[in-house]
């Protein structure tokens, strides 16, 4: 370990347990049950929050709130302007208030300070681009119809939506959907993991300061059973938005299938970035150190694999192994730190041991490939690990493993390197490296992948949508598509004057 860089603990004051509770039609509530549960921070140890553990009673009560005041009309038809007017205030307190929820957010998730306060500042551009769609959203009028027809086709929210996040970017991902759906004048519950529960409760807290009407926005906490089943099942509720693995994914689009429910989904991947030799090299090799170390890994658009022209393949895996080198692994406390730890020790273990498959079946260690240790903080780490000789059959190679661990692959042609892209059963991401436009243009057109990124990696904004193809996922989230996926399209005929011709003959 010491030709990588750590951060070791640095001195700090670890804030007051966070007490969370429901919210439900506004009020705050402990569980019946009276159960709660904690979380440990996976850098440091100590319990960060104590949450109440709900269960049917609360989702069941959540739901039918948000039903209530859905079915009332007093958001659902609300106009445009006065569901933006609360969206930009929400903007406004999300960057009042970046410091204490990033602190929350990296103690429960164990990223780096200075990520958590990144995405926390950032996510507010989202609720003010979900705001202008609130106002600008608009059906379509058909005038040829025939001088006695007109008709018009207009876009009404779904209903009733639960929202369903994951631990890795809690309040990045709830900010992706939960400003859209009440843009588009939809009522919702949210189920953030039972691992990072806190920062969507203060987002809660900042909905309420902002002024939505109770019964609006809805939060449950507790597990995917009994919670996320109640929410995916129930026949009150009109869409899921969930976020997290394929194999959860499919099982809400089992469950949910009873009620025909709409379902977007947003689940893994196994996203590559193709190197050409005429690239810049300098630029990808960071980029691909970029994409596979950030957040740890444990990110669904992480570039866990790369695929190199063999005529670069050895001087490219150098680089990267340099730079890999200078990444700041170690405390999230510390704001020069670049790779925090690991969400769970089981994890951890489940990162490992596909390092070790990997290495017996004849795939070459390169770097790292052990659990990391940092001074004066827990063992939830790991060494930022590349691995090549890596086959294609390989789990590593295909298979989301989620964590800091780098496999290589080698490619000769174009049509080659393509054909390795879209061998994977996800298709989320894909990148490509070179200074020829053509190039460029081919493979983003051929990758079987919802975004392509040329010459660059994970750079996105509001305006542009969000989703995968394949078993990475349907349905999209941000820009105008994501904003979308929360409406109903009604079409409405109409007859202008007394000119139906009758369909029974008259006497």
């Amino acid at each position: 370990m010491k030709d990588i860089t750590i951060n070791p603990a640095i001195p700090f004051e670890l804030p007051p347990l966070f007490e969370g509770r429901h919210l439900i039609d506004g009020r705050w509530q402990n569980s019946a049950s009276g159960e709660t549960f904690e979380r440990r921070s996976p850098s440091h140890g100590h319990i960060v929050s104590r949450s109440a553990l709900g269960g049917e009673a609360e989702a069941e009560a959540a739901i039918q709130a948000a039903r209530k005041v859905f079915d009332s009309g007093d958001w659902s038809r609300a106009s445009g302007k006065e569901r933006a007017t609360v969206l930009l205030k929400v903007a406004d307190l999300i960057e009042q208030n970046v410091d204490r929820i990033a602190l929350i957010e990296t103690l429960e998730s164990g990223k780096p300070i200075s990520q958590s306060k990144g995405e926390v500042g950032g996510a507010a551009d989202l609720w003010r681009y979900a705001a202008s769609l609130a106002r600008s959203t608009h059906g379509d009028s058909h005038n040829t119809l025939g001088s006695d027809m007109m008709g018009v086709v207009l876009k009404e929210p779904i209903g009733v939506v639960s929202i369903i996040t994951p631990w890795n970017f809690p309040f990045w991902i709830l900010s992706q959907k939960l400003p859209f759906a009440l843009g588009a004048g939809c009522t919702v519950v949210v189920k953030p993991s039972e691992m990072t529960p806190s920062t969507t409760l203060i987002l809660a807290e900042l909905l309420v300061e902002a002024g939505l009407p109770s019964g609006v926005c809805n939060v449950v906490l507790g597990y995917g059973v009994p919670v996320g089943s109640v929410m995916s099942s129930h026949d009150s509720v009109d869409m899921i938005s969930f976020t997290g693995s394929t194999a959860v994914g499919k099982t809400i689009s089992a469950v949910a299938s009873d009620t025909l429910k709409k379902v977007a989904l947003e689940l893994g991947g196994k996203n590559p970035q193709v190197i050409f030799p005429d690239a810049d090299l300098n630029a990808a090799a960071d980029a691909v150190v970029f994409g596979v170390y950030f957040n740890v890994g444990q990110c669904c658009n992480s570039s866990s694999r790369i695929i190199v022209h063999e005529d670069i393949a050895d001087e490219f895996r150098e680089r990267v192994i340099a730079l890999s080198r200078k990444v700041k692994f170690g405390d999230p406390l510390d704001p020069t730190t670049q790779v925090g730890a690991i969400v769970t020790s089981e994890h951890n273990s489940k990162i490992d041991a596909y390092v070790k498959q990997a290495q017996a079946s004849g795939a070459t260690i390169d770097l790292g490939g052990e659990p990391l240790e940092v001074e004066g903080l827990s063992a939830q780490f790991y060494q930022p690990t590349v691995i090549s000789n890596v086959s294609p059959d390989m789990p590593i190679a295909r298979d989301e493993v989620f964590g800091p661990v780098l496999s290589v692959l080698t490619f000769k042609t174009l049509d080659e390197a393509i054909a390795l892209t879209n061998d994977s059963a996800y298709g989320l991401s894909a990148g490509v490296w070179s200074e020829n436009v053509h190039t460029c243009l081919e493979f983003a057109r051929r990758a079987e992948a919802g975004t392509v990124w040329t010459n660059t990696w994970m750079d996105g904004f509001p305006e542009v949508a969000f989703g995968g193809v394949k078993q990475s996922g349907q349905g999209r989230e941000i820009g105008r598509y994501g904003f979308e996926e929360f409406f109903e399209v009604k079409s409405v005929v109409m007859r202008v004057g007394n000119s139906r011709v009758p369909w029974v003959p008259h006497d």
